[in-house]
């Protein structure tokens, strides 16, 4: 595999590779090495690339094993938090600030999920991936993805609601 035919086949997935990094690790600097590790890796074995089914698939699964391995180890707790402000100060229309402070409490919400149910909505819900390509890269049957995403977004809802109806998070 050539430079050309290999940045066909990896560059299309770059940017869902950096946030599900960014997801697992939640600092962008983390998620940037992340992704650059793992293109690194997917370039020292280019060769082996064409043998896989789905490559983004491929991609996806050692992005999230690099993640965990870098949470298990001892660089997670030197890991920077680093807290995104989404608001939007060139508008002020009530509608809009609504929705950004909604969208930051899923976003904190999501975050509180347990570790398995806040990958398997990160790559259904937020990546758009088939159940099929979830268990492949989770190495779980897609009955237990779609029991997962299930919980998550129950959880997520009813946190939801209790919040906007009581104003507590």
């Amino acid at each position: 595999m050539n430079q050309k035919e290999f940045l066909e086949t990896v560059l299309p997935f770059k940017d869902k590779v950096f946030r599900l990094a960014k997801r697992l690790l939640v600092s962008s600097d983390e998620a940037e090495d992340a992704t650059q590790e793992l293109y690194f890796k997917l370039w020292k074995n280019k060769s082996k690339i064409a043998q896989y089914e789905n490559v983004e698939a491929y991609a996806m699964m050692m992005t999230k094993n690099y993640c965990l391995d870098q949470l298990k180890s001892k660089r997670a707790s030197n890991l920077t938090l680093v807290h995104s402000n989404y608001q939007d100060e060139s508008s002020r229309e009530e509608a809009n600030i609504e929705y950004k402070d909604s969208a930051d409490i899923l976003k904190r919400m999501m975050n509180e999920l347990p570790a398995k149910q806040r990958m398997i909505i990160q790559l259904r819900d937020v990546e758009n991936y088939e159940f099929q390509e979830i268990g492949k890269i989770m190495n779980m049957e897609p009955t237990a993805i779609r029991v997962g995403l299930s919980r998550a977004r129950k959880t997520l809802r009813e946190k939801f609601i209790k919040q906007q109806n009581y104003g507590i998070g």
